[in-house]
């Protein structure tokens, strides 16, 4: 089968469905290339030993990628976002018929939902078959997060998309709660096809060959760690931790709350422990995502939080995945979803989010337990992240959508084959 993938974000960039997940689909044969744009995600900034030009090609392991010019933004304006998607959508619907080859199906990976306008140019020009990978509610996400506060223009996006939908062959989601809310407005169920994320399993299913301790950290050896690892920003609600920490500062001085990342919401999070005096909150220096296992293996426990919004009560966020492959005990502060997946899998406590009293006493009730408890919760993630959500499970499911949606049957021979490459 021919297959491309379509999206705006590809390797170097950190990506879930990048090269590896190209290499894994090219080596049961098939024929893969990949349109996206010059990487710049997520500083915003093109990246060393790159330069935007009307096109660029690569070749890596067998897999064809064509990269197309857009304007480079991830920051905290809307606008310039906004002209980063619209102006790859354009570059991609323009260039991408050209310059790529003759496809029988084609991914499209979403977000942003612009990628709707070069999927539905590629599958006229191509006549291929589309896959659509929901990874963020549009118009949803775009209100929760502030990006966009017109009603009417969010309507007009939630018009288009449903549109969208109706040309798409097939839908992949991230969690049942998508599935449901999507079945909600029009989009037939059988159309719609849970396939959990999986993580960056190289960095983070092995433990690392170096871990720090805690005093490396900064912290005494005899505390209690929470760390928080990933992105600081403004959908986090950051501030519940913080306040927790606040109410722990003299009843349990052991409890250490950590936070290793970037984002918009880091310096003002900062600045408010700073003028707190809260010595019980430290933020890490930046450090290569390659790094972050040595610092989870040094914590006594993980943080999940996103805000108390509806939109994320259907979503499971990415460092769950994490987490869970990396054999810590998680602490969720998540509805839905994922909590469910904490809960099913025994791998640690949930709590209400935006609720600093609720974490509060989730973090005193872990760290009550044995160290033994706590090993064992970690263990029950590590297990549930192999069966239920790896790399391995994940791909051998989308091979089986892609060869359902071209009206072909995966052999017993292929899904031995990708067992074994697991």
């Amino acid at each position: 089968m021919r297959i491309l993938i379509l999206s705006q974000f590809f390797d170097p960039e950190l990506t879930l469905k990048g090269q590896a997940f190209a290499e894994a689909l090219h080596s049961h044969g098939h024929q893969v290339e990949v349109l996206t744009a010059f990487p710049n995600y997520p500083g915003g900034r093109i990246f060393p030993g790159y330069r935007q030009a009307l096109w660029r090609r690569e070749m890596r392991n067998g897999i064809k990628i064509t990269r197309v010019p857009l304007y480079p933004s991830h920051d905290r304006s809307a606008l310039r976002r906004i002209l980063s998607y619209l102006s790859f959508a354009l570059s991609a619907s323009f260039l991408g018929p050209l310059l790529t080859g003759p496809v029988d199906l084609i991914y499209v990976y979403h977000p942003p939902g612009t990628i709707s306008f070069p999927a539905l140019c590629l599958k006229l020009f191509k006549r291929a078959r589309l896959v659509l990978d929901i990874q963020d509610l549009w118009p949803d996400s775009l209100a929760a997060t502030g990006m966009v506060n017109s009603g009417l223009l969010t309507r007009i996006v939630g018009r288009w998309l449903s549109f969208f939908y109706r040309h798409t062959e097939a839908l992949s989601v991230l969690s049942p709660g998508f599935k449901l809310k999507l079945a909600g407005r029009g989009v037939p169920p059988e159309k719609i096809h849970v396939i959990y994320n999986w993580c960056d399993e190289r960095t983070f299913l092995n433990p690392p060959v170096h871990p720090l301790d805690k005093r490396a950290l900064g912290v005494p050896e005899e505390s209690f760690s929470v760390l928080f690892a990933g992105g600081l920003g403004l959908a986090q609600g950051l501030d519940t931790a913080v306040d927790a920490a606040l109410k722990l500062r003299s009843t349990a001085p052991e409890i250490q709350l950590l936070f290793l990342g970037a984002g918009v919401d880091r310096d003002r999070l900062l600045h408010r422990v700073q003028t707190e005096g809260l010595s019980n909150v430290k933020f890490l220096p930046h450090v290569e995502v390659s790094e972050v296992p040595r610092y989870i293996a040094a914590a006594d426990a993980l943080l999940v939080h996103l805000k108390d919004n509806p939109l994320f009560h259907i979503t499971v966020p990415s460092k769950t995945q994490a987490y869970m492959a990396a054999g810590k005990p998680i602490l969720m502060g998540v509805r839905g979803d994922a909590e469910h997946l904490v809960l099913r899998s025994g791998a640690g406590l949930t709590f209400e989010p935006e609720n600093a009293e609720a974490l509060a006493q989730a973090i005193l009730e872990l760290a009550s337990r044995t160290a033994l408890e706590r090993r064992q919760m970690g263990q029950r993630a590590q297990h549930f992240y192999r069966e239920e959500l790896s790399f391995q499970i994940g791909t051998g499911k989308f091979l089986e959508l892609f060869e359902l949606v071209a009206g072909r049957s995966v052999s017993s021979v292929e899904k031995s084959a990708l067992k074994a490459s697991g």
